[in-house]
């Protein structure tokens, strides 16, 4: 317990205090200023919201504690960030698979081609394959299949007698409705441990990349890695 000899010894030590606190407290604006400012130069599109949920996920503890990620580590942060991402991504796959049991489908990519094809109407058949990152022989192969199952029909270009269009049937729109209702459950499943802003966080950092890399994939396609990397990086 603090003892003062007088008022005045009471009052200087209150305002040194209350001066300790003041610096305490613009300390902690400035450096949250500072990492304002670092995040806004890293994500210039960004909101406030955005950093918000940015700097409350990368000031939390972990939840689970346990191995970082099965198999090799990798070296550098790069390599270990594209490797989780491709491991939740094929334990999804396996998940959806068996979701998809008794509904028609048989993997994940044939509901993504027919939602592709709900949205668009009656998109060409090469428009859907690459919009969905296929190789055109796989992408018309599993658009065949899905034709003789009558999920979906083809029919001539009005306007360019070389090219196919494309329409769901009804059992085409069942099947969407019926897997829908499966897909938000493995969803569900696989980012419940994740809160709102938590996703809301991952989807904002790695959207840029989705999109610049589904833009110039395709002008990649036969190129040498090397000319690539240069043509993206510039080194």
């Amino acid at each position: 317990m603090l003892r003062f000899r007088n008022k005045q010894d009471l009052g200087v030590n209150a305002l040194s205090l209350l001066r300790n606190r003041n610096k305490n407290d613009m300390n902690k604006t400035v450096e949250l200023v500072n990492e304002w400012a670092s995040f806004e130069e890293k994500h210039p599109n960004a909101n406030l919201d955005d950093f918000c949920r940015h700097y409350l996920a990368s000031h939390q503890q972990e939840k689970f504690k346990g191995p970082l990620t099965g198999g090799v580590i990798p070296p550098i942060s790069e390599g270990l960030l594209l490797k989780i991402i491709g491991r939740i991504h094929k334990l999804n796959m396996s998940y959806a698979a068996g979701a998809l049991q008794g509904t028609g489908l048989n993997q994940v990519e044939e509901f993504g081609i027919l939602l592709s094809i709900q949205q668009d109407g009656e998109p060409r058949k090469t428009d859907v394959i690459y919009a969905n990152l296929f190789e055109l022989s796989s992408g018309t192969d599993m658009l065949n299949r899905l034709i003789k199952r009558g999920l979906i029909s083809e029919h001539d270009d009005e306007n360019d007698k070389r090219s196919k269009r494309i329409r769901l049937t009804k059992a085409g729109g069942e099947a969407i409705e019926l897997c829908m209702a499966r897909m938000k459950k493995v969803a569900g499943m696989m980012t419940m441990d994740l809160d709102e802003d938590d996703k809301q966080l991952c989807i904002h950092l790695l959207k840029n990349i989705e999109i610049k890399f589904s833009a110039f994939w395709q002008q990649h396609k036969g190129k040498p890695f090397d000319e690539v990397y240069r043509e993206i990086t510039g080194k």
